[in-house]
């Protein structure tokens, strides 16, 4: 079976033979989806880890730490500049051309593309975190215009990305990270009111390509969990199982939506304790997968800013490669 199918059914929970993996460190372990990230490259000559202003006018500033930065200026701070404000252009060539070199490399595994920033990350690069927080009391209105305006530029996007790569492409990651380390950043209540159903959107235009979609969120995101599972997201990329709680997910959600996870990336993996790391990886596949499926092992891609010893993400991945037929036994 290929590595594309493979993951295919761990989503689908069609009994894969095997737990699916998503790193490309290895080449003694499976390596089962290809991740392009072409698409979020910026016309203006932003990416990550660069300071610049990126597409939409956000300006990027890096950060002690070695990673993507984080945005100092805010296009749509004061809201009168909401009168000439332009997104970028969603059918820009530029976010596609270098695609197609890329899915070369992808031979027989799952291909996703990923698209970082979207309706909550996008909203307050442009208006602000302090500020976005406030206005969804104090202005609504403009609040909704600019996720309406963010919304269009997805769905237009991803449309051509249909029209140009069509079933090439098995699934689409998006981030958008909705939590602290005690609970979600707005209430219930405003989520739904905001967010809920601009959501829908994305996931039913992703499907109706006949795609996956898979959504990066950190944070202790339980509460808004069946919320993401109601709309049709397949995948959750939860990369801090500790904050979760592990069987507390697991009761809860376990075969409902497919999980896309390391080990904690916080409080396990930074701490170099083997032990703890193999243990946790075994709680994980006991907790989160089925025999159906439901559970992918995920290599955290940028363990420098966490300080991580090399060797650790090894032993994870090791330890999860230890449990590969864990559901089959």
């Amino acid at each position: 079976m290929t590595s594309r199918e493979t993951v295919k059914r761990a989503i689908e929970f069609q009994k894969p033979p095997r737990l699916p993996f998503m790193q490309h460190e290895f080449d003694d372990l499976p390596d089962d989806i290809f991740d392009c990230q072409e698409m979020d490259r910026a016309r203006s000559g932003w990416f990550f880890g660069q300071a610049g202003a990126d597409d939409w006018g956000c300006g990027w500033a890096l950060t002690d730490q070695k990673n993507m930065g984080q945005v100092i200026h805010h296009p749509l701070e004061h809201w009168g500049k909401l009168l000439t404000y332009s997104p970028p252009h969603p059918r820009d060539s530029f976010y596609f051309e270098r695609i197609e070199e890329a899915l070369l490399e992808a031979g027989d595994r799952y291909v996703l593309v990923t698209a970082h920033f979207n309706l909550i990350e996008r909203l307050q690069m442009l208006h602000g975190f302090n500020k976005t927080f406030e206005d969804f009391y104090l202005e609504p209105e403009k609040i909704e215009k600019v996720l309406d305006m963010i919304l269009e530029f997805r769905l237009e996007q991803f449309d051509e990305l249909k029209r140009r790569f069509g079933n090439r492409i098995d699934g689409l990651f998006l981030t958008d990270d909705w939590g602290t380390q005690q609970g979600t950043l707005i209430s219930a209540q405003t989520f739904e009111h905001f967010f809920l159903e601009r959501y829908r959107y994305i996931v039913q235009a992703v499907h109706a390509n006949g795609w996956h979609f898979m959504l990066h969120s950190c944070g202790r995101i339980n509460d808004f969990v069946p919320h993401f599972i109601e709309i049709g997201v397949d995948v959750l990329n939860m990369q801090q199982p500790q904050a979760y709680g592990i069987k507390e997910i697991g009761e809860r959600f376990a075969g409902k939506v497919c999980f896309l996870t390391t080990v904690d990336i916080q409080k396990t993996l930074p701490t170099g304790n083997v032990k703890n790391i193999r243990a946790e990886a075994r709680e994980l596949v006991e907790n989160w997968s089925t025999p159906d499926g439901g559970l992918i092992v995920h290599s955290y891609v940028d363990p420098e800013s966490l300080g991580l010893e090399p060797e650790m993400n090894r032993v994870m991945l090791e330890s999860f490669a230890d449990l590969m037929y864990y559901r089959n036994e």
